[in-house]
């Protein structure tokens, strides 16, 4: 009891890599077989202090297939069971919650979110398929320590983001700091480790957190802010659509610079030039001492 381990259950951003409708050139090449890149299914963690039980962190649309490949997730005992104990939502974003429909037969777990992820999922009836019975949903604000595990202790935290695609109306604020998007910090055993899919901009307050992390899994979606924009795929800037880039002023390369753990990019979208092995782009990130996640990676503190 009390060592923490992690397990990425998918690396990718929504949509996954590759994409299942795109031929950008990084996309082209796992469509073509290239042995430097890896099909990556949705971003995803799952965590644990003993091995037993186990919290995910997100539930990505792939999540059965991300259970199907995690052996440690697999029913062990009895007719029915699930060494999952609780899901953490950092958002309400559709590939951080469609999973959770693959959680609905009946198997009881407890669903934590700050008050503004949870009420989301309250306005969809569709998810009034996870029975309020067997489902627990607990709303925890910003700030307030929990315990979704055995050996588990947990804390929400705010980073500079926006509310979910499907409930913008014109211009959202982007960079805004409240209950729509934050990141998770799990602990066990003195050992930390933060998980943030997504941030729009670098603060005091969230360097400060991460630098108290033995590992943190961060923003990787784009490599530059118009990365979409130039390669045709959408007319957004990262920024734009709440993830600040890896490179560039303002990049979290820069902003992360000397940070002491491991660093480990995740929630990687299909147009990021480092999802290709030896690629100038991923050669730079490694040199600056991140990794690149990859479904399956494990994470033992």
């Amino acid at each position: 009891m009390g060592r923490l381990t992690a397990i990425v259950l998918g690396a990718a951003a929504g949509g996954g890599y590759p994409q299942w409708n795109c031929r950008c050139p990084i996309c082209r090449l796992a469509w073509e077989g290239d042995g430097r890149v890896k099909f990556c299914t949705q971003a995803g963690v799952a965590v644990s202090a003993d091995g037993a039980h186990w919290v995910l962190l997100n539930a990505s649309p792939d999540l059965r297939s991300q259970l199907n490949a995690t052996r440690a997730l697999h029913p062990r005992d009895g007719l029915r069971h699930s060494p999952i104990d609780a899901v953490v939502v950092t958002g309400a974003e559709i590939d951080q919650i469609a999973g959770l429909l693959n959680l609905r037969e009946r198997q009881a777990f407890v669903l934590y979110g700050t008050p503004e992820s949870l009420a989301s999922l309250s306005a969809n009836p569709m998810f009034d398929a996870l029975a309020p019975g067997v489902v627990t949903r607990h709303a925890v604000p910003p700030g307030m320590p929990f315990r979704p595990a055995a050996g588990l202790t947990a804390e929400l935290f705010t980073v500079p983001g926006k509310v979910p695609l499907y409930l913008e109306r014109g211009e959202p604020e982007v960079g805004a700091e409240t209950g729509a998007t934050v990141g998770v910090e799990i602990a066990a055993g003195g050992a930390r480790l933060a998980y943030v899919p997504g941030a729009a901009a670098m603060t005091p307050a969230l360097r400060a957190r991460l630098e108290r992390a033995d590992a943190v899994l961060f923003d990787g979606t784009l490599f530059t802010d118009d990365e979409m924009i130039r390669s045709g795929t959408g007319p957004k800037t990262g920024r734009r659509m709440g993830h600040m880039p890896i490179d560039g002023a303002g990049g979290s390369l820069a902003a992360l610079a000397g940070l002491p753990g491991r660093r480990i990019y995740i929630h990687i979208n299909n147009t990021n030039p480092i999802h290709v092995a030896g690629s100038p782009e991923r050669r730079k990130a490694e040199a600056a001492g991140w990794e690149i996640a990859a479904d399956g990676l494990e994470i033992v503190l």
